[in-house]
């Protein structure tokens, strides 16, 4: 029994992947709920057990999977090898049958240029910086590589679709939040963490990865470009730091840290969220899927990082049988743990 305890506790990427599908499940039927409207469907807790069998997911976890297997499929982790297999797989997922699940505009109309075959850094919708861009992203920070591997396919992911500074920067940051839970980080040192990080980055901008992404109307540098992305992520840390300074009211997280439709609130008020219930992973998740925002997207970026945290015993053991794409969540997420 001890034995199975501990392989639960240090199975971080099938913690965090599936956490990431399992938050992802319980936010999809209160997305477009008012918080009292939530409270009176599943009670003061939120929603805490999967519906139906399968549990379908948003286009969250659809996303996250085409990121998944586009490294699992790369020959190399350079911007040349990378770059096709993330179009190709963001492409197929625009066209499948399965993409039914309210997606984002900002993704299929980014996802149709790539269709056509225009360069990415023109198919990108430049000033969208909505929460598509590291919804998806925690694939990437399950990788076993440098961090500056790292920051590059997060950014390159998200700019594919999303051209926005901050939601490059807060892919990178979603991304390297979930490798320093995997590497064993205590979730309370997570915000500091992440403030030094963007101070660090702020005026790196990835020639390598991101070619002339930069170069728009008004841009005068790319360092003044990223620099954008890197001083909004770290303003909503400033507020996450504000709303963990003040007690907890069990109230809507995204009054304090932003509804999570875009990349840096979703990052903010998933940390919020696990870091209100560090020791209570389903309770992170249910209080993400008890909001008035983006409930889905700030539940599953939730459940990544807790699950990245606690590994798969922080799950109830029945729900890996119960969730949608359970065979490709296991498949991906076991190579890395």
């Amino acid at each position: 029994m001890i034995a199975t305890v501990i392989d639960s506790a240090s199975r971080r990427a099938s913690g965090s992947l599936f956490g990431l599908a399992y938050g992802d499940a319980l936010g999809r039927p209160t997305e477009f709920l008012t918080v009292a409207e939530i409270l009176r469907r599943y009670g003061p807790t939120g929603p805490r057990e999967l519906a139906g069998d399968p549990a379908l997911v948003t286009d969250d976890t659809q996303m996250a999977l085409a990121v998944a297997w586009a490294l699992h499929e790369a020959p190399a982790y350079t911007p040349e090898a990378v770059e096709p297999l993330l179009r190709q797989r963001f492409v197929d997922w625009a066209v499948s049958p399965d993409n039914n699940r309210a997606p984002g505009m900002t993704c299929l109309r980014a996802c149709a240029e790539l269709d056509r075959g225009t360069r990415w850094q023109e198919a990108t919708v430049a000033g969208s910086k909505g929460c598509g861009a590291n919804m998806r992203v925690t694939p990437v920070g399950l990788l076993d590589v440098d961090l500056d591997t790292l920051a590059g396919l997060a950014q390159l992911q998200a700019g594919l679709t999303h051209g926005h500074p901050t939601g490059l920067a807060a892919s990178e940051l979603t991304a390297y939040a979930v490798r320093l839970l995997r590497d064993g980080a205590a979730l309370a040192d997570l915000p500091g963490l992440l403030a030094a990080r963007a101070r660090e980055q702020r005026t790196v901008y990835r020639h390598d990865w991101l070619g002339d992404l930069w170069q728009r109307p008004g841009e005068r540098s790319p360092a003044e470009f990223i620099a954008r992305g890197w001083d909004e992520c770290l303003r909503v840390l400033g507020r996450l730091d504000a709303a963990l300074a003040r007690p907890d009211d069990g109230d809507d997280p995204c009054r304090l840290t932003g509804e999570g439709w875009i990349a840096e609130e979703a990052l903010a008020t998933a940390l919020l969220c696990a870091l209100r219930h560090p020791d209570d992973p389903v309770g992170a998740l249910a209080r993400g899927a008890t909001t008035a925002g983006d409930s889905d997207s700030i539940a599953a970026l939730a459940g990544a990082f807790v699950g990245a945290a606690h590994g798969m015993a922080a799950w109830p053991a029945d729900w890996s049988a119960r969730i949608e794409y359970t065979d490709q969540l296991a498949r991906l997420a076991a190579r890395h743990d």
